[in-house]
């Protein structure tokens, strides 16, 4: 049996930024509890030249609403990225979560061959519908959401690999 293009993005992105989701209230959980400023993590850092979390997020949840917008040839909407606290990230998620979910199989699949162009600093680039998702979205979520959490994790909260991966009854 082939996956489908539906397949390939659409659950996998709800269960990512569902796992996102968690692992941020993780940390808000643990910024309580160890009276730490929860702005701190927000703006925390792995490097001096990296984004903060909350800009993580941001690319996390904009590559998975870019994606299913692009690929079912509708417009991509713009969120302003402004969030400055884990219930402003947490809503960021939600809203990305729920634009993702109202797509449907028949809007997606057949998209492998759509050519998708995109504005990347000062060039533009176009993909293929299928290479776009598997070669430059995916493994920008990925990256997104594991700094995101090597930056919480760097920071003492409390992660392990089954909150980046998510319950494992989720998965089947």
């Amino acid at each position: 049996m082939s996956l489908s293009m539906y397949q390939a993005s659409i659950p996998v992105f709800i269960k990512n930024l569902n796992n996102l989701s968690a692992i941020l209230k993780k940390a808000e959980e643990h910024a309580l509890a160890k009276k730490i400023e929860p702005e701190i993590f927000v703006n925390a850092r792995l490097a001096p030249d990296m984004f903060p979390l909350s800009r993580q997020v941001q690319i996390a949840t904009d590559g998975a609403k870019g994606c299913a917008a692009r690929l079912a040839g509708v417009e991509v909407p713009s969120y302003p990225d402004t969030e400055k606290t884990f219930a402003e990230l947490q809503a960021r998620i939600a809203k990305t979560i729920e634009f993702v979910k109202a797509f449907t199989p028949k809007q997606i699949d057949g998209s492998e061959e759509r050519k998708v162009t995109l504005k990347l600093r000062d060039q533009e680039v176009t993909f293929l519908g299928q290479p776009y998702l598997l070669s430059f979205v995916l493994p920008n979520l990925y990256f997104h959401i594991t700094t995101a959490y090597a930056i919480l994790r760097h920071n003492g909260v409390d992660l392990g690999k089954r909150d980046y991966i998510g319950g494992l009854d989720k998965i089947a």
